[in-house]
């Protein structure tokens, strides 16, 4: 009976808990997939954790003295960012009122990220070992964005609860021990977590494809990047054991969408010319 009634109320907290939600509006590039999320995980407390994470970040940095020590480059990221952020509404309404922020931190990393809630930063080695254009720069930025538009970090650790919820009923009901469920908790990364996780950087491409069509900047930009990306790649992990498609793979699904935000692009250029 207490492992029904185990079983029932995780059961019971699962449905509940969990709500079918669409982030985004799809946009020209027309991504719609519907997610999963946890109701007891709101997108605001999501974003207040990102944006203690970041501020520690910040912190962490202005102390080491490696925040913002290129006046020009961080001149020239924010006004990229600002191009891009002023079509974020295509997407999703509120982000226009989102606190944008975004920081350069030196450091060799080939890194950039966006938490949730618009909180950017770049890393100097990104911009100086490729060399990257403001075009290269709004593809990777434009990416970034669509992470946070698409409220993946909150869909990611919504999964991880899921997951975790099953392995604890799983491992009660079997009557397997925790040190056995972690091994087993390897499979069920690989064989859950990493293919969403796919899907998370398919969308935040195309996301970011049309972000930065909108803002005047060359779509074809964003397969100039990946090319050199790859050309900067040593010993690549598997594209199935990996959450990241392969460069090819992303190279392929960039050219092949280009066509539907080049329009864009034209006219951003026609307007600001």
């Amino acid at each position: 009976m207490n492992l029904l009634k185990t079983l029932g109320v995780s059961l019971g907290i699962f449905l509940v808990g969990c709500q079918t939600v669409s982030t985004t509006n799809s946009g020209t590039i027309g991504v719609q997939r519907e997610q999963k999320m946890f109701a007891l995980l709101s997108e605001s407390q999501v974003n207040i954790m990102s944006a203690e994470a970041y501020q520690e970040a910040l912190n962490k940095a202005q102390k080491q003295q490696v925040l913002n020590r290129k006046p020009a480059d961080v001149k020239r990221l924010r006004r990229i960012a600002s191009r891009l952020v002023s079509h974020v509404g295509v997407f999703r309404q509120d982000a226009q009122n989102w606190q944008w922020e975004v920081n350069l931190m030196s450091d060799k990393q080939l890194n950039a990220y966006c938490m949730p809630g618009g909180k950017i930063m770049f890393y100097t080695g990104i911009i100086d070992t490729l060399k990257l254009t403001d075009d290269e720069i709004a593809a990777i930025m434009g990416h970034e964005m669509a992470h946070a538009l698409r409220e993946h970090g909150r869909e990611a650790m919504s999964r991880a609860y899921a997951v975790q919820l099953g392995q604890d009923t799983l491992g009660i009901l079997l009557g397997i021990s925790p040190a056995v469920m972690s091994v087993g908790s390897t499979v069920v990364n690989y064989a859950l977590t990493l293919p969403n996780s796919r899907t998370h950087e398919a969308e935040a491409d195309l996301i970011g494809l049309e972000l930065m069509a909108r803002a005047g900047y060359n779509p074809k930009a964003a397969v100039s990047l990946w090319q050199k990306m790859s050309a900067q790649s040593d010993g690549s992990v598997p594209e199935f054991m990996s959450t990241h498609p392969s460069h090819d793979t992303r190279i392929h699904g960039l050219n092949a969408n280009i066509r539907k935000v080049d329009h864009l692009y034209r006219q951003a250029i026609g307007k600001t010319n």
